[in-house]
């Protein structure tokens, strides 16, 4: 049997959005981010084909399909509530936590615009985000999944079962001004390229790929965070080759660009990390299953 309808959280977000006419009420209403809120709407207007609003500086206003769907389903959605609601009452006090230690440069520019997604799903559960230990040994007892950055030459330990997510591959990103004037790969010798001090061979090692000879290579300036290389780039200072999954905000927003498609992997990449025996069970498999479908998407 094929299903026709939207999934519950989808149709929570349009009836926030319908409710308050605005993306950002209706995750104030929701008590999620407001890019949980415009995902999950876009998931329902791809779903049926067609728009479900008028975007303007304003805000969002319904339009006559919103307002025909929004007729059908309010009543049926708020009774399915009311019914989980009742049957679940005795349970509301014993909500569940879940404890995450995540890279903060991949938790805050990654992760968190996501979790919101998350909690959309799954009301019934916290999220406690723990602080990220350098040179983390997972010997904690108070983190239940983390996502941690794999260290070359370094083995997960026995009882950690670690799948990959994210980051593996790595890419060059510049402001559009300086992207116009690169022809080619090799252009980019004559850039100040920026780069990761934990990783100064990443140049190299696109260059390489890139089929670029690079014996006149010549780095600029080094940062230890990654943050602050993405901030260096946005202001024009130069090149930096750095993972795509870091840079959503500045691509989407303009403000970096990639000059050349050519991603190359570094055999690291960010992995989601459990205690071997909880991976398909409990809170940290369904938060595991849940990040990779993510990073799928991603």
């Amino acid at each position: 049997m094929k299903f026709e309808s939207a999934s519950l959280v989808e149709m929570h977000a349009f009836l926030a959005v319908c409710r308050t006419g605005s993306m950002r009420r209706a995750a104030e209403q929701l008590c999620v981010t407001q890019a949980a809120v415009s995902r999950a709407v876009s998931r329902l207007e791809a779903h049926l084909g067609h728009a479900l609003f008028d975007r303007h500086a304003q805000g969002v206003l319904p339009n006559a399909r919103a307002l025909d769907l929004r007729q059908r389903v309010e009543g049926p959605v708020e009774a399915l509530e009311r019914a989980f609601g009742e049957l679940k009452q005795p349970a509301r006090e014993r909500r569940r936590s879940l404890r995450l230690c995540a890279v903060p440069t991949l938790g805050m520019r990654w992760l968190m615009p996501r979790l919101g997604t998350f909690q959309l799903q799954h009301p019934g559960i916290d999220i406690q985000l723990l602080q990220s230990r350098r040179d983390e040994d997972f010997r904690r007892e108070d983190v239940d999944v983390w996502i941690e950055l794999k260290r070359p030459g370094v083995a997960w330990p026995r009882d950690i079962s670690a799948r990959y997510l994210i980051g593996r591959d790595i890419t060059p990103f510049c402001q559009p001004n300086i992207a116009r004037r690169l022809r080619t790969p090799a252009n980019l010798l004559r850039e100040t390229l920026l780069y990761h001090t934990n990783y100064p061979a990443n140049w190299l090692m696109w260059f390489g790929a890139a089929g670029v000879e690079s014996s006149r290579l010549k780095l600029g300036d080094g940062f230890d965070l990654a943050g602050n290389l993405i901030a260096a780039a946005v202001a024009g200072m130069g090149v930096a080759v750095i993972q795509p999954c870091l840079v959503e905000r500045e691509l989407n927003a303009g403000e970096l660009v990639r000059p050349f498609p050519l991603e190359v992997s570094t055999g690291r990449g960010y992995h989601v990390c459990v205690r071997k025996g909880k991976r398909d069970s409990g809170l940290p498999g369904l938060f595991v299953d849940w990040i990779r479908r993510e990073a799928c998407r991603s």
